[in-house]
């Protein structure tokens, strides 16, 4: 029989150099999705992202984060993609307390149809297939929980995670469930790094990029409202600092792929982003 208990997530929480995230400005953005025209999905190839205000309803936005939280809360007792933090092994929490304790869900949209309307979203999809040049499929879906006093998500480019080969155009989307901005940690990216090829990724904190290769001179921080929707290359560096608010930041995130995307083996990429697999020192 397979648990039904949520999985331990243990991320190491160690202290980071605060520069790391010293932004040097805001992330562009249009209003909504008929704004995207050519110019801003020429954006998207040359700086890799695209952020859209007002993506998503109030509506639909309060639906998804009620969403989140029945599932957190039990309603589906059959559901097994809760993560809690490492510092909650054996303890048995409930409520707000247990709210407070979940770093994401995984494979979820299924559980709930109050998510269908943001991850099949109709103008979301179009945008994609045109930054494809092909038809979108999600293919990781995860909800992302940072609290007061939630971790830090170090620098890293998602393509490290996934096999498929160099070149593939993988979209990142997040919706924001809250305000998030600079203050309750928010995502920070390096605009244009998509074009630099793969860096080698360590296990420190997380699976991430060396901080001492972090081009922080290059850091835009992207603050969004609910409802607020950030795209971005699969290839773009990008991370989040530690929430020391006291405003809960929740969120939403798809990664799509074209639907004739290859893949690979985790050797292959490894070979592309395995620093310590290389010999290489962090």
């Amino acid at each position: 029989m397979t648990s039904t208990q949520p999985i331990i997530d243990d991320g190491v929480l160690t202290d980071y150099t605060p520069n790391l995230y010293c932004y040097g400005g805001e992330a562009e953005q249009v209003a909504c999705f008929a704004d995207l025209g050519p110019e801003q999905l020429a954006f998207f190839h040359e700086q890799g992202y695209l952020v859209i205000a007002e993506a998503f309803s109030p509506a639909q936005v309060a639906d998804a984060g009620d969403a989140v939280y029945d599932l957190i809360d039990g309603k589906q007792p059959e559901f097994r993609g809760i993560q809690l933090e490492a510092s909650t092994r054996g303890q048995k929490l409930t409520g707000a307390a247990r709210r407070g304790a979940v770093r994401k869900l995984m494979n979820f949209v299924d559980w709930d149809e109050r998510f269908q309307p943001l991850a099949t979203n109709p103008d979301l999809l179009a945008v994609l297939a045109r930054l494809m040049d092909d038809t979108p499929v999600l293919f990781q879906e995860m909800a992302l929980l940072k609290p007061p006093g939630g971790r830090e998500k170090p620098w890293h480019q998602d393509c490290a995670y996934f096999n498929y080969p160099l070149g593939t155009t993988i979209i990142g989307v997040w919706i924001a469930l809250d305000h998030a901005d600079a203050d309750n940690g928010c995502l920070h990216i390096l605009p244009g790094t998509h074009h630099e090829g793969p860096v080698h990724h360590f296990k420190r904190r997380d699976w991430q990029i060396c901080d001492t290769d972090v081009q922080t001179e290059r850091d835009v921080v992207v603050p969004l409202a609910p409802g607020g929707c950030l795209l971005w290359h699969g290839m773009t560096h990008h991370g989040s600092p530690t929430n020391p608010s006291q405003k809960m930041r929740r969120a939403l995130q798809f990664h799509y792929r074209p639907a004739n995307a290859g893949q690979i083996d985790t050797d292959e990429r490894m070979q592309h982003f395995g620093g310590e697999v290389g010999g290489a020192e962090c």
